[in-house]
């Protein structure tokens, strides 16, 4: 029997996220177009005589390491269903930044769920892996698949979508994190009395993805939070306009931030980009990545 598993899985970026109004389930309805880009944590799960989790890597002392880890819950969930238990080490090699907007911790819970199954012979359909993905986060099913997909409901509904080239990317890692559920409820403030419409996929980015169009893609882009994160976190909109005067193509706070996303032309100006962010001190750290890239996979065993 196999005793290690390790499986890489990609940080996504948002190239759209409209947002609809608070349901009484207290989520929202969304239509949010995901890109998987090329910045990865590998997660590897090996045999062990009771469930832990470790982690290193950037940020690593902020991952919690008990039993709310998605990367934790993925186990335990698998090994309830399938009658096993979950008595695995899952260390994560984080390389996606921490609390950043890039599903980072919905990336863990896809690789562990993935190298879980691996690991335990359990032979989960792909359906079952997503049915138990969309129990763990609205951001996790689509960590498992990669690619490009639209993701309606909160998100965790799926349908795979064409991309015709690849997209160039920088990212700027802010210096403090930013709390998913406050970005929510800021937006929620903002929103307060107004009619907000449902939410619906742009015609115009679906084309521009299915193309590798990079400047129609830049034209097409949106994100409905990014006004509640940057009112929460009013220092985001230095970063966006330093991006832009370099040559982006476009700037955009990543999900609910506080990683910003800034989209180039070729991989030349997505370097120019990314020097000239480090540069202006407003950002932790700087990364370029390129993308559409495949979701979990494993790496050996």
């Amino acid at each position: 029997m196999t005793e290690t598993v390790t499986v890489r899985v990609p940080a996504k970026v948002n190239v759209q996220l409209a947002v609809g109004g608070a349901r009484p389930d207290g989520f929202h309805d969304l239509a949010n177009v995901f890109l998987a880009v090329g910045l990865y944590d590998e997660v590897t799960v090996t045999a062990a005589d009771r469930l832990s989790v470790t982690c290193s890597g950037p940020d690593a002392d902020q991952v919690p390491l008990d039993a709310t880890n998605l990367a934790a819950r993925a186990a335990i969930e698998l090994g309830r269903r399938y009658g096993v238990d979950p008595h695995v080490h899952i260390h994560i090699a984080k390389d996606i930044p921490v609390a950043g907007g890039m599903a980072g911790g919905s990336a863990d819970g896809a690789g562990a769920l993935l190298a879980c199954d691996t690991l335990w012979g359990t032979n989960a359909s792909r359906e079952e892996l997503l049915d138990i993905c969309a129990e763990l986060g609205s951001d996790v099913p689509f960590s498992l698949v990669g690619g490009a997909a639209l993701g309606l409901g909160r998100g965790e509904r799926l349908r795979a979508l064409d991309v015709g080239g690849t997209f160039h990317w920088v990212f700027a890692m802010a210096g403090r994190g930013l709390s998913t559920p406050a970005v929510f409820r800021e937006f929620d403030r903002m929103n307060e009395g107004v009619r907000i419409p449902e939410p619906v996929a742009s015609q115009e980015l679906l084309d521009a993805l299915a193309k590798g169009d990079a400047a129609a893609l830049a034209a097409a882009v949106s994100n409905d939070l990014q006004p509640a994160a940057l009112s929460l976190f009013p220092e985001l909109a230095e970063t966006l306009a330093a991006g832009r005067a370099a040559g982006a193509l476009v700037a955009l706070v990543s999900g609910s931030g506080p990683t910003t996303a800034f989209l180039a032309r070729d991989p030349e100006s997505a370097a120019k980009v990314a020097e000239a962010l480090s540069a202006t001190g407003t950002c932790r750290t700087v990364r370029t990545a390129s993308g559409a890239v495949p979701g979990a996979t494993v790496l050996g065993h």
